[in-house]
């Protein structure tokens, strides 16, 4: 298992980083496309569509992805449209995790299929729109995410008592939260003294509006990634799935990578459109 793991992240990393770093940031847009396709139909499979019904629905998402790509989308700067779907991820991830994995069937099929393909397309185009803000910008959204769940990881296993989603995700305990959210306020401080030309999200945010803002959009952006997660691991529990695929050898599928990511960059565009 940890073979395949270390080979597939091989794999990923040659593929994701020179696109990322590639000059013309359609690249990046074009490769996240493909994977942003992948998870619309582990979405739609495990939401009990037909074998067809999901391959055809990745690939209406793929197009749609296609189509803002050809458009220009990804290279508009970030509006204030961006608040639409961040007011909708913090009501919509709240309500989904209080209602519970009983409570997720009860939402009627093609809506949850088309909410979450939509879901999908949002995150694709908020990611897009990030790396035609910068490195610096999309690399402070990424590591925001990445050190939440390390530090929360860490910080469950030393300190934690309090389950935060018993039904949910059992791994998941309150003091692995507060030590995710302490974990990515350090690295913010030593992002923004490191950070000459304030061009990541942390720096936006401290330019534009002080530390308050800068306090509470962290605050908010990590409690989101909580939310992301929690929400494909309902999505899952409610399907009996343990993973969203079998597509990325020793790690699930795509959604497993990314859940995290889907609420959290389009409410960091909003932010950033502050």
């Amino acid at each position: 298992m940890l073979k395949q793991r270390v080979i597939t992240a091989l794999v990923l990393l040659g593929l994701l980083i020179p696109a990322l770093l590639a000059p013309d940031t359609r690249w990046f847009a074009a490769l996240t496309l493909a994977f942003i396709g992948a998870a619309g139909w582990e979405w739609m499979r495990l939401n009990g569509a037909a074998s067809g019904l999901a391959v055809a629905s990745g690939a209406v998402l793929a197009a749609a992805c296609a189509g803002a790509l050809a458009a220009g989308w990804t290279q508009q700067p970030p509006s204030a449209w961006w608040l639409v779907p961040a007011v909708a991820w913090v009501v919509g991830g709240a309500l989904s995790l209080r209602a519970g994995v009983a409570g997720w069937p009860n939402v009627p099929r093609a809506l949850r299929g088309v909410l979450g393909l939509v879901l999908l397309w949002l995150a694709w185009l908020a990611l897009s729109q990030a790396r035609a803000l910068g490195l610096n910008f999309i690399f402070s959204v990424f590591c925001l995410v990445w050190m939440a769940d390390s530090a929360a990881y860490f910080g469950g296993r030393r300190f934690g008592r309090h389950k935060l989603a018993p039904t949910i995700s059992p791994g998941k305990s309150r003091e692995g939260a507060v030590s995710g959210l302490l974990g990515v306020l350090v690295m913010a401080v030593l992002w923004l003294a490191l950070d000459g030309e304030r061009s990541s999200l942390y720096g936006r945010l401290m330019a534009s509006h002080g530390p308050a803002l800068l306090v509470a959009g962290v605050l908010l952006l990590v409690a989101m990634s909580v939310v992301g997660d929690l929400f494909e691991s309902l999505v899952k529990r409610a399907a009996g799935a343990k993973d969203s695929s079998a597509l990325l050898p020793g790690h699930g599928g795509v959604l497993d990578r990314v859940d995290a990511l889907l609420p959290v960059f389009p409410i960091a565009l909003a932010l950033a459109a502050l």
